[in-house]
């Protein structure tokens, strides 16, 4: 079971805010976790879903010791100055999942000595097979990354890192479950296009990237040592290889996860 000393307040509802509720209650039930969000309708529809109360900043803030700033990186400095009064920093441990805004940016808006832990998480926390990445800020202590860490724990994997390296975890981890999606889309597509009907070739990607990825996960082998096991002379996968390759996809990845990194600095230097 997963418990959070103080309380809970996952301060927005969005697509990550909600993945990290449905995983902590599922994991632990919904006591001590409260919910504020500014849409009144969704804070209603959270609610009902997850059975938790919602309440507004100050209430959140008063209620729960762990501050979980969930909100898009546009948002946070509203949010910010909107929360600042009702933080006190001998009581309070601030997250913030919100992409590509450093901690500094964060503390300089909060009371002098606010702890603050920066997150990237990812989607797949919905289904418990999240990707956390932490860095501390400068007046985060070991045990408030502990901390964090056990929260984030509940809903998959955690890794340390400093926080220089977070842009680009973000282009790769947090932004990742994108890029599969997208790959899933296309081969199901291509099945589509030489006659498959479409639940039966959702079926076969679907199962066969599962696969995949436990076989990368649990084999200890490199991904080109995979490949290279079902790509047999002259077969069928290396003529599809041999596309992926003059189609430049390679170097496509690569430059999409550049371009996702540099929008990820850029957020970081917005509202300075």
């Amino acid at each position: 079971m997963v418990s959070v000393r103080g309380g809970l307040a996952i301060v927005g509802g969005g697509k990550i805010g909600e993945a990290l509720l449905s995983g902590l209650v599922r994991r632990g039930g919904g006591e001590g976790i409260v919910v504020c969000e500014r849409s009144p309708e969704r804070a209603v529809e959270l609610a009902a879903r997850y059975g938790v109360p919602t309440l507004d900043l100050a209430g959140a803030a008063q209620r729960a010791r762990v501050l979980l700033l969930a909100v898009k990186p546009q948002d946070i400095d509203v949010l910010l100055a909107a929360l600042a009064p009702s933080v006190d920093p001998a009581r309070h441990l601030v997250v913030s999942v919100a992409a590509g805004v450093p901690t500094a940016r964060i503390e300089a808006a909060l009371p002098a000595d606010t702890p603050v832990v920066r997150v990237m998480p990812n989607t797949p926390a919905l289904v418990d097979e999240g990707m956390s990445v932490l860095s501390a800020g400068a007046h985060a202590e070991e045990t408030h990354l502990d901390e964090a860490e056990q929260l984030l724990a509940a809903v998959g994997r955690v890794r340390r890192v400093p926080e220089s390296q977070q842009d680009a975890v973000t282009a790769l981890s947090g932004s990742g479950p994108a890029y599969f999606f997208y790959l899933v889309e296309a081969m199901v597509d291509a099945g589509i296009l030489l006659g498959l009907p479409r639940a039966l070739a959702a079926d076969l990607i679907v199962q066969t990237a599962l696969g995949a990825a436990v076989m990368l996960r649990d084999s200890g082998e490199h991904p080109v040592q995979l490949r290279e096991a079902v790509t047999s002379p002259g077969g069928t996968t290396i003529a599809a290889v041999r596309e992926l390759e003059r189609h430049g996809v390679r170097a496509a990845l690569i430059a999409a996860i550049e371009a996702a990194h540099a929008r990820s600095v850029e957020l970081g230097r917005e509202g300075k």
